[in-house]
C-alpha cells in the first residue's frame, strides 16, 4: 500500500469518528429535549469541544496531505470534500448544543408537551438523524444515489419549519404567558431546519466527490 493511501485512510477514520460523535450529540440533545434531561444538557454542551478539536485536527491534516502530496483528480476532490464535510459537521455539533443549551433556558421550563407535539418536533429530530446517517452511509459506500433520497427527506423537514409558526401563533395567542418561550421554540425549529440544509450540503460534497458533479445552486438536484 502506498503511503499516500495509507495517510488518506487515517484521514477518513478521522473523519467517521467526528461523525458517530456529532450524530451521538445530535442524539443526546434530542433525548435532552424531548425529555427534559438537564444532566444530558449539559453533557452535550460539554462535548462541543471536542467536536471543535475534531474539526481543527481533520483541516489541518487535509492542508499537509495536500501540501506534501499534491493529490489531482478524484484524491485532490476527496481531500477538499473532507475539509468541507468537517466543517460543516462542525456546525451541526453546534446546533446540538443550542438544543441542549435551549433544555437549561429557565423562561421554557412549562412549555407544554402538548405543544412540541403538535409542532412535530419529534418526528423532525428523527427525520434529520436518518439523513445525517444516511450522509455517512453515502461517503462510506461511495454511493450517490441516496442523494435523492436524502434532499427528499429535507423537503419533510422544511415542511414542519413553514407550519410551525401557524401552530405557535395560535397556542400564543390561547397562552400569551409563554410568548417568549414561544419566540424562543421557533429560533430552536429554525435551528432544526439549519441541520437539514447542512446535510443536503453534506450530500453536494460527496457528490462532487464521488461523481465529479457540482450540485450547489442547482435547484433540481433533488431528482
Amino acid at each position: 500500500m502506498k503511503h499516500t493511501e495509507q495517510e488518506m485512510i487515517l484521514l477518513k477514520e478521522e473523519v467517521n469518528r467526528m461523525w458517530q460523535l456529532v450524530l451521538s450529540q445530535l442524539e443526546k440533545a434530542r433525548q435532552a429535549f424531548l425529555t427534559n434531561d438537564t444532566d444530558l444538557a449539559r453533557e452535550v454542551i460539554s462535548r462541543e469541544k471536542r467536536v471543535d478539536v475534531c474539526e481543527l485536527k481533520i483541516e489541518s491534516d487535509c492542508e499537509n496531505y495536500i501540501a506534501l502530496y499534491s493529490p489531482v483528480a478524484i484524491d485532490l476532490r476527496l481531500t477538499l470534500s473532507l475539509m468541507k464535510i468537517c466543517s460543516t459537521l462542525e456546525r451541526i455539533g453546534d446546533f446540538a448544543a443550542g438544543i441542549a443549551m435551549h433544555v437549561l433556558d429557565e423562561d421554557c421550563q412549562d412549555i407544554p408537551a402538548s405543544l412540541i407535539e403538535k409542532l412535530d418536533m419529534e418526528q423532525m429530530f428523527t427525520v434529520l438523524q436518518g439523513m445525517l446517517s444516511d450522509c455517512y452511509v453515502a461517503l462510506e459506500s461511495e454511493n450517490t444515489q441516496i442523494a435523492g433520497r436524502i434532499f427528499s427527506r429535507d423537503k419533510e423537514v422544511n415542511a414542519i419549519y413553514h407550519a410551525a409558526p401557524k401552530v405557535l401563533a395560535q397556542f400564543l395567542t390561547e397562552h400569551p404567558e409563554h410568548i417568549y418561550c414561544g419566540l424562543k421554540l421557533l429560533l430552536l425549529i429554525r435551528k432544526l431546519e439549519r441541520i437539514g440544509d447542512h446535510c443536503g450540503n453534506i450530500v453536494e460534497e460527496i457528490v462532487f466527490y464521488v461523481d465529479a458533479k457540482v450540485l450547489k445552486h442547482n435547484k433540481s438536484k433533488a431528482d
